[in-house]
């Protein structure tokens, strides 16, 4: 369930400025508001690109490692190693 959150942030000087030329005539943005969801929704997808490129850095290791280098093991085995119920 998504729920609703208030921010009260003040900038001045040179951000403020910035802010005021994203926005209205001078800008793409209609409003404050519509600017800050934004940066959080562009803050988020990078955050997901890092953890994606993350994760393809590890498959690329384990892809390439050797087969012989693989040890198989039973899907037991790795629920009693990740303490996991039968």
């Amino acid at each position: 369930m998504s729920r609703s959150m208030t921010l009260s942030v003040r900038v001045t000087g040179a951000l403020s400025d910035f802010v005021s030329s994203a926005v209205g005539k001078e800008g793409p943005y209609e409003n404050t508001s519509e600017y800050v969801r934004d940066l959080i929704r562009r803050d988020k997808e990078r955050h997901e690109q890092e953890d994606f490129e993350r994760l393809k850095a590890e498959l690329q290791v384990a892809f390439a490692t050797p087969d012989d280098q693989y040890k198989q093991v039973s899907a037991a085995e790795i629920r009693r190693r990740h303490r996991v119920p039968v």
